[in-house]
């Protein structure tokens, strides 16, 4: 069986989980859920299966030394440094450059920085297989998990049940008909109640040569440019080179570009204690929490204060009165939401980038 790397994307900054989550120290560098931070559990998880000198990690600029810091197996010449963010098909494909490099057969694991995952033993399972069949086969395979309740917050991949035209139907593994967005609360329900859906977790496992492939077929601009890159690797010039291409390649997610129009694409789903962290709703959700439903970080006070999210790093922070709220106190900035509209959070790094208020950023 070829080689399995793993690629791990880190360069996103969060704008959800601001004030805590900024440019230089983004969510996924974070302790956000237990101690240790978001991508030190990701690679944790990965002991045993891939050695760290087979993992590389997608960055950017700002948050490679802190990278590099929190990772100190992973060989400094796998953290690869985006010089803008273009979505995840630029990324990906910049990795899959490398590990086949490193390796023409490599089948590679790609997985965002900043999920949580409880059961790492299924994990890794499903992982394990997902590689083998990778390995097999041309096909581009996701990871799906397995929908609990009709989350509008996820986008969703629906399932052909039918075995006679998939080969792997009896390892549990299932061809893709369709990758639909978030849904509204009516859609998602009818999703669930289908039992052919699962939530889409952006976890893929495909060898590098059979993505690059795809990504000729699919998004032959990208792919063109990105030959530029391939070539220049190991070279005085590969910098220069990756600035050039990336000032002159679009934005596209791989679920957009490559998955929607790939043919042998193929999801498992699985169940392993998944979450996404998308939101301080769903930090709420799973911190422990004392009798008034309250989950409490740093100096706070709080009289009749029930079923709430605080946290400060030095200040006093005093509640008196109040039900659901999430507060967030970081020095220099404090965000107070109502629980359930933590998803809109982002709008306020939207606002201060176009005021400019970059000191906040």
């Amino acid at each position: 069986m070829p080689e399995t790397y793993a690629v791990i994307m880190a360069g996103g900054v969060g704008a959800r989980f601001w004030p805590r989550s900024r440019e230089k120290s983004p969510k996924q560098l974070l302790e956000i859920a237990g101690k240790g931070t978001m991508i030190q559990h990701s690679v944790k998880r990965l002991e045993g299966f891939i050695s760290p000198e087979k993992m590389f990690v997608v960055t950017n600029k700002h948050q490679r030394s802190l990278v590099i810091k929190q990772l100190p197996d992973i060989p400094e010449e796998n953290i690869l440094v985006e010089p803008v963010g273009r979505n995840t098909a630029p990324c990906i494909g910049l990795a899959a450059l490398h590990v086949r490099k490193r390796d023409p057969s490599a089948v590679m694991v790609v997985l965002p920085a900043d999920h949580m995952i409880q059961n790492s033993g299924e994990f890794v399972r499903v992982l394990s297989l997902a590689a083998d069949v990778a390995s097999r086969s041309k096909g581009l395979l996701t990871i799906g998990i397995k929908a609990t309740h009709p989350e509008t917050g996820y986008g969703y991949i629906q399932y052909s049940q039918k075995t006679s035209e998939n080969p792997y139907a009896s390892e549990g593994i299932f061809r893709v008909k369709t990758f639909a967005e978030k849904p509204n609360l009516q859609t998602a329900e009818r999703f669930l109640a289908s039992g052919d859906f699962v939530w889409n977790s952006g976890m893929f496992v495909w060898s590098a040569e059979a993505i690059l492939l795809e990504m000729e077929r699919c998004l032959p601009d990208l792919h063109r440019e990105l030959g530029k890159i391939d070539q220049s690797i190991e070279s005085s010039s590969y910098q220069s080179t990756l600035e050039t291409v990336y000032g002159m390649i679009r934005g596209i997610s791989i679920d957009y570009g490559v998955m929607e129009k790939a043919e042998d694409v193929y999801v498992i789903p699985a169940e392993f204690g998944w979450n996404d962290i998308g939101s301080w709703d769903e930090v709420y959700r799973i911190s422990g929490k004392d009798d008034n439903g309250n989950s409490v970080t740093g100096r706070v006070i709080q009289t009749d204060t029930t079923n709430s999210l605080i946290y400060t790093e030095d200040r006093l922070i005093a509640t008196v009165g109040v039900e659901g709220l999430i507060v967030i106190d970081t020095g220099d900035a404090i965000l107070v939401c109502k629980r359930g509209k933590s998803q809109d959070v982002k709008e306020i790094s939207d606002f201060l980038r176009r005021k400019k208020m970059t000191e906040y950023l």
